[in-house]
């Protein structure tokens, strides 16, 4: 089930899951670019500050992915896709991804790292 997120309520398990999920970049990112943990409880709330409205992929009223959705001027970007590890190539980023994209009907903007290829 996808559902809109709480950010006062799922503050913490978005965090979690962006900060597990994110391992996977660990030796892939350019070296400057990584941090633990790789977004830090201050820039996720200025990300929602800033308009980023998550969404969570939920089975057994366990939150398993999140996905972030940000309408800038005429564009609609996506931002912090991630599944936690041991949710992984079962089609949730996809599910998530097609809802929101759903949700608009300005041109999306999505962007990743260039070696991040399952995220590609």
């Amino acid at each position: 089930m996808i559902v809109k997120s709480d950010h006062t309520r799922d503050f913490n398990t978005i965090f979690e899951i962006i900060n597990d999920a994110s391992i996977a970049y660990k030796g892939i990112i350019p070296k400057d670019r990584w941090k633990e943990p790789y977004m830090p409880k201050t820039e996720l709330e200025t990300q929602i500050a800033e308009g980023v409205e998550f969404w969570s992929y939920q089975e057994n009223n366990e939150i398993l992915g999140v996905m972030g959705i940000q309408y800038k001027h005429d564009v609609t970007l996506i931002r912090h896709a991630y599944v936690r590890t041991i949710a992984r190539q079962k089609g949730i980023g996809g599910k998530l991804l097609n809802r929101l994209t759903e949700m608009t009907q300005l041109p999306v903007l999505i962007g990743t790292w260039v070696d991040a290829s399952w995220a590609i």
